[in-house]
C-alpha cells in the first residue's frame, strides 16, 4: 500500500476504535490505552514532526533565498504572496459572515450563562505586529516563533547573496544540508499511519458525537462554509490565476490533508506540505521555501471562517444585534491577528478574544464553542494548509518557477 492509502486506513481506524471507546467505556481502558499508549504513541508522534520544523524552515529558507540572486525578485514574491493570503483571508471572514447570516445558528439557543473562560496570552494588535521582528534569532528558535524565524531566515538569504563567492561556499553548505534534513523528514514521515491512528483515537474516545449535537447548526455551518471556500474558492484562484487543473491539485494533496486533519497543527504539517508542493506540483525551491511557511504563520482562511461564524453565533444567543460596522470591524480585525499571533497557543482563541471586544461582545461567549473547537480544529487546519499549497502555486506559476510537466504528471 502507499503511504497514502495506509494513512486513510489508519485514519479511519482511529475514529472507528475511538468511537467504540467512547461508546463503552471503562476505567481500565481509559487509564491504561487511552491515556497511557494511545498518549504516548500520539506525544511522540507530534514531538518528532515539531523537532524537523525549525531547522527545515529556518535551512529551506535561507537556501531559496539565498538562490536567488535578486533580492528585488525576492520583494515580488514577498509582496505577492501576502496580497494573496490577506485577500483570502479577509474573503474567508466575509463568506463566514454571510453563511452564519443565512443560517442562523445562534437563534433559539437556550443560553445559560458560562463559565469565564480564561486566557493567558491578551496581546494588543500593536504587540503583535512588534513581536514579528527578532531581537534575539536563537532565542526564536528555541520557542518556535515561526514570523521572526522567517525574518532573520530571509535576511541571512540576502547576506549570502550579497556576498558574492564566499555567499556561495556558504550556500553550498546550507543546500546539503537541506538534502539531510528533508530526507529525515521523508524518513519520519513512514511513521505518519501510526501517529494519525493514535491521535485519532485519543479525539474521538474523549469527545465522541455526544459534544456536536446541542451546537449541531454552529457546528455545520463553520463545516459548509470550510468545504465552500476549500472547494470553491481555492479551485477558483488556481485556475483563474495559474490555469491549473484543482482535481490535479487535489489528487496529489490529499496526503497532506489526511495529516493535517490528524495533526490539527499547521506547523507540524509544514515539512509534508513543502515535499509534496516542490516534488509533486513542481513549484521551485525558491517559491516554497518562502510561501509554506509564511503561509503555516499568517494564513488562517480556516480559523478566520470559524471567528465569522462564531461572532454571529455569540451575538445571536445573547440578543446583541450586530451591523455593517460592526461586520466590517469582525473582518479588519480578524485579518490583522491573523497576522501577528506567531507562536501563541490556542492562536484561534486569542484571536477569537480580540474580535468579541472589539465589538462588544461577551468573551464568555467562547465557552459555548469550547466542546466542539477541537473536531472544528482539525477540519480549519486542512483548509489553512490547502490555502498555503494553492498560493505557492499561483506565486510560482506569475514568476515562471512552476514546472508544469511535473504538476500534470499524476504518474
Amino acid at each position: 500500500m502507499s503511504l497514502t492509502n495506509r494513512v486513510m486506513v489508519a485514519l479511519m481506524l482511529g475514529i472507528i476504535t475511538g468511537m467504540i471507546i467512547n461508546q463503552f467505556q471503562h476505567p481500565w481502558v481509559d487509564v491504561y490505552i487511552v491515556k497511557g499508549a494511545i498518549e504516548i504513541i500520539s506525544q511522540i508522534f507530534m514531538a518528532t514532526l515539531k523537532v524537523m520544523v525549525v531547522p527545515l524552515v529556518f535551512v529551506s529558507l535561507v537556501t531559496g533565498t539565498g538562490s536567488l540572486k535578486d533580492i528585488k525578485k525576492l520583494g515580488r514574491i514577498g509582496a505577492k504572496t501576502f496580497i494573496c493570503y490577506t485577500a483570502t483571508t479577509c474573503l474567508a471572514i466575509a463568506l463566514a459572515l454571510f453563511f452564519a447570516e443565512l443560517t442562523n445558528p445562534g437563534l433559539g439557543f437556550n443560553l445559560t450563562t458560562p463559565d469565564a473562560v480564561e486566557l493567558n496570552h491578551k496581546m494588543s494588535v500593536t504587540q503583535m505586529l512588534s513581536s514579528i521582528f527578532p531581537s534575539n534569532p536563537i532565542e526564536s528558535m528555541a520557542k518556535g516563533e515561526m514570523l521572526q524565524i522567517i525574518i532573520f531566515s530571509i535576511l541571512f538569504g540576502i547576506g549570502i547573496t550579497m556576498s558574492k563567492e564566499k555567499g556561495d561556499r556558504v550556500l553550498s553548505f546550507f543546500e546539503d544540508l537541506n538534502e539531510v534534513i528533508l530526507n529525515m523528514v521523508v524518513y519520519l514521515i513512514q511513521f505518519a499511519p501510526i501517529g494519525v491512528f493514535a491521535l485519532l483515537v485519543k479525539v474521538f474516545a474523549t469527545q465522541g458525537l455526544s459534544a456536536i449535537i446541542p451546537m449541531a447548526k454552529y457546528f455545520f455551518t463553520v463545516l459548509f462554509v470550510l468545504f465552500f471556500h476549500a472547494s470553491i474558492v481555492y479551485s477558483g484562484m488556481l485556475k483563474i490565476f495559474a490555469g491549473l487543473n484543482p482535481l490535479t491539485f487535489i489528487r496529489k494533496f490529499k496526503e497532506v490533508l489526511v495529516f493535517a486533519f490528524s495533526t490539527a497543527s499547521s506547523n507540524a504539517t509544514i515539512p509534508l506540505n513543502l515535499e509534496t508542493v516542490e516534488h509533486k506540483m513542481g513549484v521551485d525551491k525558491s517559491v516554497s521555501s518562502f510561501v509554506i511557511p509564511f503561509g503555516a504563520t499568517i494564513n488562517m482562511d480556516g480559523t478566520a471562517i470559524m471567528q465569522g461564524v462564531a461572532v454571529v453565533f455569540v451575538a445571536q444567543a445573547y440578543g446583541i444585534p450586530l451591523g455593517l460596522s460592526e461586520y466590517l470591524m469582525v473582518i479588519l480585525t480578524a485579518t490583522l491577528a491573523s497576522i501577528g499571533t506567531a507562536g501563541v497557543p490556542a492562536v484561534g482563541l486569542v484571536m477569537l478574544t480580540m474580535v468579541f471586544n472589539q465589538v462588544g461582545l461577551p468573551v464568555e461567549g467562547i465557552g459555548l464553542i469550547i466542546g466542539v473547537d477541537r473536531l472544528l480544529d482539525m477540519t480549519r487546519t486542512c483548509v489553512n494548509i490547502t490555502g498555503d499549497a494553492v498560493v505557492s502555486c499561483i506565486v510560482a506559476k506569475s514568476e515562471n518557477k512552476l514546472d508544469i510537466n511535473a504538476y500534470n504528471n499524476l504518474n
